[in-house]
């Protein structure tokens, strides 16, 4: 746990050893003060009022040093708090921004926003409210433990050897109960994905949803995060009880030999000093018990928190994908694909299996398969989205693993089919693929990707703000936008991934006659069902189940009547299609 707090700390670690010192002297010097009893109640049974008096006043300078101290160490939890809201949330972004971007799947990212969000301020509330009567309440007794043994060996041995029996019990106690919290908090984190969505969907929603389904999705997540609340709830009852009653357990057992000495005083002739003794005894084991149960209490809630360290923790444990020692520059804009096998997690089966391409500088690569054939995983494997499994991608002549991000970055400028605008104007968009363009590169731009009559239509032109995502602008007008940000980056290759899909026919043939002209001068990598787009390519890519099926130019495959030629032939009857 301590080491996922580091994590998160940073430069600021030193706060959370200086918290955790201050925690174990108070609990040392708690246990110390209590035993301080032993001679203020020893004394005044026996009537030696004087030197009870003496020890009474060491007991109350014991309890205002205790006090102080508490005070102190909470304000130092406090400060490892506020740290960590302060701090802990730029380091975990700062780690996640280093991350493959292929991990940015919609789970990956709800349980990331659920982290950030409500796993922060639980966190940060450990150090001033758990942390501190937790540590000093197991270490409090360990001090008690040694003045049993003086005092008694039988009960002294009994407290001790309770000790590990209590921690084992704790520790059960606390795994019945982390699988019910993590799946709790994966539902929560699934029904906050789903109340953005609902917010974010209205329009599809009401397009296509009866009266009173439109809701069934969020009503199934909130119905699941409610089931996984109701079992979290009787696994941390059960948690409780369990330490809760070992906790008794052992006060009764120690009960019972406090008991039975006295009962054999009583028998063999009481004296009074050992009568003190047995008094102090049961004070001893009552303050033995009280911290251990506050250790049980506090551990149910402890373990809640745990969970998102241990979410934290898995983030962290996440690689970056390695950083060349030694970076190469690529030599030319050409592509090679060597012998490249793929697969998203170990075990599971190859999306791609020993893909071999080369795509020579300057030239254009149409992509095509049905889908889930891999199309777009190859691509995202030549802008390293990921690693090959097995296999090589190079790009002049330079695998892309031996190249910086920053390299990779300048070399390959990307057209998603779903792409995302931020919030800001037409303007800011399209500058961030080169925020300092000229505004002749930025005209030269709206004319390629068709956007020009779209800024003269819009009210504020290029400043006109887009909304959240782009919602201000139809599903065409983000995607030219996207275009043009591509575009302005003018990056020597360019990958581009159904970026015709949201556009009506005129625009496509304006992206159509873009791509043509910028043969020769860029290298093209293009996934696409247009035919005008597939037909223009120098070299075509028929995928299927993760493997090359077919590769050549149109001419080439449109006569050897296989995959292509079919293919083709149904994209021109769908052509002929006529609504009557």
């Amino acid at each position: 746990m301590f080491k996922i707090f580091s994590q998160l700390l940073g430069d600021d670690s030193r706060f959370l050893n200086q918290y955790l010192t201050k925690a174990v002297i108070y609990g040392v010097l708690s246990g110390l003060t209590i035993t301080v009893l032993i001679p203020v109640v020893f004394y005044t049974l026996k009537g030696e009022v004087s030197s009870a008096v003496i020890w009474l006043i060491l007991l109350l300078i014991g309890v205002i040093a205790c006090w102080k101290l508490r005070q102190l160490t909470e304000l130092a939890g406090i400060k490892v708090g506020e740290s960590i809201l302060r701090n802990a949330r730029h380091r975990i972004g700062d780690h996640v921004a280093s991350l493959p971007i292929g991990w940015f799947n919609p789970d990956n990212t709800a349980r990331l926003s659920h982290i950030i969000s409500k796993g922060m301020i639980e966190v940060a509330q450990l150090p001033a409210h758990l942390i501190t009567p937790v540590v000093s309440g197991s270490i409090a007794p360990l001090v008690l433990v040694i003045a049993l043994l003086i005092l008694h060996p039988l009960l002294g041995m009994v407290a001790l050897v309770s000790l590990p029996i209590i921690v084992s019990v704790l520790l059960l106690a606390s795994r019945l109960g982390e699988k019910a919290d993590q799946d709790f908090n994966e539902r929560s984190a699934h029904t906050s994905q789903r109340i953005v969505e609902f917010a974010q969907a209205q329009s599809v929603l009401r397009a296509f949803s009866s009266e009173g389904s439109s809701t069934r999705f969020l009503e199934r997540a909130i119905d699941d995060q409610q089931k996984s609340s109701e079992q979290l709830i009787v696994m941390t009852t059960l948690s409780i009880i369990m330490g809760s009653w070992v906790v008794q357990t052992v006060f009764a057992a120690l009960l019972c030999i406090a008991i039975v000495w006295l009962n054999d005083l009583l028998v063999t002739g009481v004296h009074p000093t050992e009568i003190v003794a047995v008094v102090v005894a049961l004070i001893l084991v009552t303050r033995f018990i009280d911290p251990m149960q506050d250790v049980a209490n506090y551990g149910e809630a402890l373990r809640s928190a745990k969970g998102h360290l241990n979410a934290v923790r898995e983030i962290f444990m996440i690689q970056p994908l390695p950083e060349p020692m030694v970076e190469k520059e690529p030599k030319g804009n050409n592509v090679t694909l060597n012998q490249v096998s793929f697969a998203y997690e170990k075990n599971e089966p190859l999306v791609l299996n020993q893909i071999s391409l080369e795509i020579e500088s300057g030239s254009m690569v149409a992509l095509i398969g049905a889908s889930g054939s891999g199309k777009t995983t190859l691509a995202r494997l030549i802008a390293r989205f990921f690693d090959v499994t097995e296999g090589e991608v190079m790009i002049g002549g330079v695998n892309v693993k031996n190249m910086t991000e920053k390299t990779l970055t300048d070399t390959i400028s990307q057209i998603f089919q779903d792409s995302y605008l931020f919030q800001g104007s037409v303007r800011e968009n399209i500058l961030m693929g080169k925020p300092d363009a000229s505004e002749k590169e930025l005209q030269s731009v709206l004319v390629q990707s068709g956007l020009q009559s779209v800024i003269e239509s819009l009210p504020n032109g290029l400043d006109t703000l887009v909304g959240e995502g782009g919602a201000k602008l139809s599903g065409g007008e983000r995607q030219r936008i996207a275009i043009a940000r591509a575009l302005i980056k003018d990056a020597p290759i360019l990958l581009v991934d159904e970026a015709t899909a949201a556009l009506d026919a005129e625009n496509q043939a304006v992206i159509a006659e873009t791509l043509e002209r910028l043969r020769g001068s860029k290298t093209l990598i293009v996934i696409a069902h247009q035919l005008s787009t597939i037909q223009m390519a120098d070299q075509i890519v028929v995928l299927e189940n993760g493997s090359i099926k077919e590769l050549g130019s149109h001419e080439t495959l449109i006569n050897k009547e296989g995959e292509y030629s079919h293919f083709i032939a149904q994209r021109q009857r769908a052509k002929g299609w006529r609504i009557v």
